[in-house]
C-alpha cells in the first residue's frame, strides 16, 4: 500500500494548491501493470540526483529506470549516489538504459512513465515538448524557459499536457514550503490589505567554475560551466533569483507586470572563460497597472553581505518572508503583530513535497498542472534580464512576443565565449508583428 505519509502529504498539498483530489489505489495508474512507476532522470547533476532520490521517497512503487545526460561520468556519479541510498533496491539502470548525449532524452522517453527534467535549462522547452508529446508525467525544474520563443513553446506544452491529463509539477520549491504557503494564504486573504509593493533580495556568492580540460570540445566546456553561459542558464537572474521573482508573482496574486526597468553589470567576476557572459548583479523594478511597484535585487559576488528575503507592503500592513530563517510574519503600520508562522509549525522538506504531490496525483488519477504560473514567473525574470542587457524599459508584450533565441543555431562546431552584454549597445529584439 502507498505510505500513510505520502497520502497525508498529498491531501495537504492538494488542498493548498487547489487540487482537491482523493488518493486512489495503486491500480489507478493503469499504464503500469505491475504497479511500479518507471522514472527517467534527464540531467544527472546534483539537483537531478536529489530529484531522483525524492521521487524514490515519495512512492514505494517508484523505480529509477533510465538516465540521460550529456556526459557519461555524470550518469555514473549520480547512479553511485542513488545506489548508496536507502532505496537502492529500486534503482534499476543497467548499461543499456544509460543514455549519453544532448539529445539522449529521445532514447529515454519510450522506456519510462514519468520524467524528471533537470538538465541545463537551455534545453528545457524542447525536452518538455517531447515529454508531453510522449505522454509522460513530468517534474520540471526551474527555469522552464530562457527567451520569448521558449516561453511560447512552454505554454503550448502546458496546454497539451492538460488536454492529455498529464501531471506537470514545477521545481519552484518555495511554492511547496509550508511556511510560505501559510504566509501567502494570509496575503491573499487580505491580512495586510491590497498589495502595493514588494522588495525581494537574492544576494549570494558566486557559483563554482570548472577549468577547461584538453579533451573537452567548446560545447563540453560550456555545458560543464552551464550556469555561466546565458544561452544555457538565462543568467543568474533567470536561473537562481527567479525564485524571488516567483514570490513577487505569488504575492501579486498572479497579476502580470505592464513593464519593467532593469539594470545590471559584470563588476567583480574574474575575466575567465569559465565565467562565460553572465552578469554578477541585477536590479529590476516591475510596474503594475494602478500603481504597485515590485523591486528585485540579486547578485553573485564574493565577500559581501548575503540575504534572501521578501518584504511585502499592503494597505493594512507589511510582511516579511525570510526563507533562510525561516521567519514569516505580518504587522500593521503601528508595529503590532497581525500574524506569524508558529515556530513549531510543520515544515516538511519542500523538495520532497514537490514529489509527494506529483506521485500522489499520478496515483489518484487527478492531474496537477502548475505550468502557467511556472512559465509566467520565468518570463518575468527573462524580461528583467532583457531590460538590463539592453538598457531599455521592456513591456510584457515585448518580452513575450520577442523573437530573440539565445541558443546557438549550430552546436556541432566551434562555440566562442560570447561577449558580456553592454547596456545601450544591444538592441531590443523584434517581435513577430514588427
Amino acid at each position: 500500500m502507498q505510505s500513510d505519509h505520502t497520502r497525508r502529504m498529498f491531501l495537504k498539498t492538494a488542498a493548498a494548491a487547489g487540487v482537491g483530489a482523493a488518493v486512489a489505489p495503486w491500480s489507478a495508474f493503469a499504464r503500469v501493470p505491475d504497479s511500479r512507476i518507471r522514472v527517467g532522470l534527464v540531467g544527472c547533476g546534483g539537483r537531478g540526483t536529489g530529484a531522483a532520490a525524492q521521487a524514490l521517497a515519495a512512492d514505494a512503487g517508484v523505480v529509477i529506470w533510465s538516465m540521460s545526460d550529456a556526459f557519461a561520468d555524470r550518469i555514473e556519479q549520480s547512479l553511485q549516489q542513488l545506489l548508496g541510498s536507502e532505496h537502492k533496491d529500486r534503482v534499476e539502470v543497467p548499461a543499456e538504459r544509460r543514455h549519453v548525449g544532448i539529445g539522449s532524452i529521445d532514447a529515454l522517453l519510450p522506456e519510462v512513465d514519468v520524467v524528471l527534467l533537470c538538465s541545463p535549462p537551455g534545453f528545457r522547452p524542447e525536452q518538455l515538448a517531447k515529454s508531453v508529446a510522449a505522454g509522460k508525467h513530468i517534474f520540471c525544474e526551474k527555469p522552464v524557459c530562457l527567451d520569448g520563443p521558449g516561453y511560447r513553446s512552454v505554454l503550448e506544452s502546458v496546454r497539451a499536457a492538460r488536454n492529455k491529463g498529464l501531471s506537470l509539477v514545477s521545481g519552484f520549491c518555495w511554492r511547496s514550503s509550508s511556511p510560505e504557503r501559510a504566509m501567502f494564504e494570509q496575503i491573499h486573504a487580505g491580512t495586510l490589505g491590497e498589495v502595493v509593493g514588494v522588495h525581494a533580495t537574492y544576494l549570494t556568492s558566486p557559483l563554482g567554475v570548472r577549468a577547461r580540460q584538453p579533451d573537452w570540445s567548446d560545447l563540453d566546456f560550456q555545458l560543464r560551466n552551464w550556469q555561466h553561459f546565458t544561452w544555457l542558464s538565462g543568467d543568474h537572474l533567470v536561473e537562481q533569483a527567479v525564485h524571488s521573482v516567483d514570490k513577487i508573482h505569488w504575492a501579486m496574486g498572479g497579476r502580470l507586470p505592464m513593464r519593467c526597468i532593469g539594470m545590471g553589470s559584470r563588476f567583480v567576476h574574474d575575466p575567465l572563460p569559465e565565467r562565460g557572459d553572465v552578469y554578477d548583479n541585477f536590479a529590476v523594478t516591475y510596474e503594475y497597472e494602478n500603481g504597485p511597484r515590485c523591486v528585485l535585487m540579486c547578485r553573485q559576488q564574493p565577500d559581501c553581505y548575503n540575504i534572501n528575503d521578501d518584504w511585502i507592503n499592503g494597505t493594512k500592513g507589511y510582511g516579511w518572508v525570510n526563507g533562510w530563517g525561516p521567519t514569516h510574519w505580518i504587522k500593521n503600520y503601528s508595529g503590532s503583530l497581525l500574524w506569524s508562522y508558529p515556530k513549531d509549525g510543520p515544515a516538511p522538506n519542500m523538495y520532497q513535497v514537490e514529489h509527494d504531490t506529483l506521485f500522489a496525483a499520478i496515483r489518484s488519477g487527478q492531474p496537477v498542472n502548475e505550468g502557467e504560473w511556472m512559465a509566467n514567473s520565468c518570463m518575468m525574470a527573462i524580461m528583467g534580464r532583457m531590460s538590463a542587457y539592453t538598457g531599455q524599459a521592456i513591456t510584457w508584450e515585448q518580452a513575450t512576443q520577442s523573437n530573440e533565441v539565445l541558443r546557438p543555431a549550430d552546436l556541432s562546431g566551434p562555440l566562442a565565449v560570447p561577449p558580456v552584454p553592454r547596456p545601450g549597445r544591444r538592441a531590443v529584439s523584434p517581435t513577430p508583428s514588427a
